[in-house]
């Protein structure tokens, strides 16, 4: 599949779906940065943007991932956490594409 044909069947991105974009971006630069505050704090702020979002759309799965990812995302920086971070991301970016597309 080519990258065009890929960009075809995947939803437009709204406001949360680029922000869970740039989250999981954020998630992916911490494994070379664990300890970068900057990036670490706009990851909450990240979260806390999509799950304000989702909540005012109705989804009720979303925020709960979201409130597992600030915990992740406030804990001591590790490997773990990180991991914990762009595996949460990836479920939020499935579950907004799913919702986007009419399936949830």
């Amino acid at each position: 599949m080519t990258d065009g044909q890929k960009r075809k069947s995947e939803p437009l991105l709204d406001q949360t779906g680029q922000a869970i974009l740039e989250g999981r971006d954020a998630a992916t630069f911490l494994w070379q940065a664990p300890d970068d505050g900057p990036t670490r704090q706009r990851v909450i702020e990240i979260l806390e943007q999509v799950k304000r979002d989702s909540a005012a759309k109705g989804r009720r799965e979303m925020p709960k991932i979201c409130d597992e990812l600030l915990t992740a995302a406030r804990a001591e920086p590790s490997p773990q956490s990180v991991d914990i971070l762009q595996n949460g991301f990836d479920r939020l970016y499935k579950l907004w594409g799913a919702a986007k597309s009419g399936l949830l």
